[in-house]
């Protein structure tokens, strides 16, 4: 796959027609060796994709965008972990904002989202030493030309299904990729504040009271206040703030 636009991410550009998971490979392509910074793992079909803390992702072969992305964010300090998160997810919503008009959020954490509609997915794996960041794999998967989705999954969407029309997949990637690289290197600059601004400018359901519910079923009722620099997100309910852990409180819904 040819690169045109980028420095460094997707000049190496492995495309397997079956995987398991691209996050995998790449994790055990980092096991043996360094591969070069911006290494693409793509798959037209991968058979047990995974999304975060062990939920899985779900896609039909070569209708979907599957890959993942070798790392290392050596400039970045471990506490600023989740201003890769916020880079990151702020460049899948940049490669979606350029085929639609509908809004375009981040879900906490980063979940992309057209109208209440899922599209994208991201897991960001990486290994720390006590010097910091060694290496990170950023998986993602845009759901992009499928029209037909598991009646298992509450809210799926896809580009073809927002916008009517199809994609070529190639293409797509490589728009991703130039996508991230800008991203990678704002960050790289030092421009994590400015991105994290962003992030809340674009975070789904910021400020609107919504419905949420905790591991256990308890839900209340609660408005989203902001992220903190762990990258927790901030509720108030109950005449006070709270912040929550991933897989510690999910949203149910927001009253229209």
């Amino acid at each position: 796959m040819r690169k045109k636009n980028t420095l460094f991410v997707g000049k190496v550009f492995h495309e397997f027609l079956s995987l398991p998971s691209t996050n995998l490979y790449a994790l055990e392509l980092l096991s043996k060796s360094k591969p070069s910074e911006g290494t693409v793992i793509s798959a037209v079909h991968q058979t047990a994709g995974r999304g975060q803390i062990g939920s899985s992702w779900e896609t039909e072969p070569a209708l979907n965008l599957t890959l993942s992305v070798i790392l290392y964010p050596s400039f970045l300090p471990p506490q600023q972990q989740f201003s890769l998160t916020q880079a990151v997810a702020l460049s899948v919503r940049d490669l979606i904002t350029r085929y639609t008009e509908k809004a375009v959020k981040v879900k906490w954490p980063n979940d992309i989202y057209i109208g209440d509609g899922k599209v994208a997915g991201i897991l960001i794996q990486t290994t720390l030493s006590q010097k910091g960041f060694q290496n990170c794999v950023v998986g993602t998967g845009i759901n992009v030309n499928q029209e037909q989705f598991s009646p298992l999954l509450p809210n799926p969407t896809s580009l073809l299904l927002e916008t009517g029309k199809t994609f070529e997949l190639h293409q797509l990637a490589e728009e991703y990729c130039q996508s991230l690289e800008q991203r990678y290197l704002q960050l790289k600059k030092g421009l994590g504040r400015a991105i994290g601004e962003e992030y809340l400018q674009h975070l789904y359901g910021m400020g609107r009271q919504a419905l949420f519910e905790r591991p256990g079923g308890e839900q209340f009722t609660g408005v989203i206040r902001g992220i903190n620099a762990t990258g927790q997100l901030i509720i108030r309910h109950s005449g006070q703030e709270e912040a929550f852990h991933l897989k510690q409180v999910k949203m149910a819904g927001i009253p229209v």
